[in-house]
């Protein structure tokens, strides 16, 4: 294999994130894959109305990496508020195209 896409790290806090991709990266590069810094990004998913934002932020190897609010997953866009409404959209336009 020569490289890896769409790759989850989940976790419940951002400390636990930033602990998991340093192990993923400490494992990978060694052996010849390196994870892009300019690709990887993250979405911190609010699962209560009540959940606000973070101060600290997901990093690699010190560089901060930036947030979005929705990113496209195995065909399906996961949208950080929860809402699917662009999910549903871009299905029907697929049906339509075919």
């Amino acid at each position: 294999m020569l490289f890896a896409d769409d790759i989850i790290l989940i976790d419940e806090t951002k400390e636990g994130v930033n602990a998991k991709l340093e192990r993923w990266r400490d494992t990978s590069e060694p052996r010849g894959f390196r994870l892009s810094r300019s690709k990887i990004e993250y979405l911190h998913y609010k699962f209560s109305a009540g959940e606000g934002s973070v101060a600290n932020e997901v990093t690699i190897e010190g560089a901060v990496i930036p947030s979005v609010e929705k990113f496209r997953y195995l065909g399906s866009f996961i949208q950080e508020n929860g809402e699917i409404d662009e999910d549903i959209n871009q299905q029907i336009k697929i049906g339509w195209q075919k």
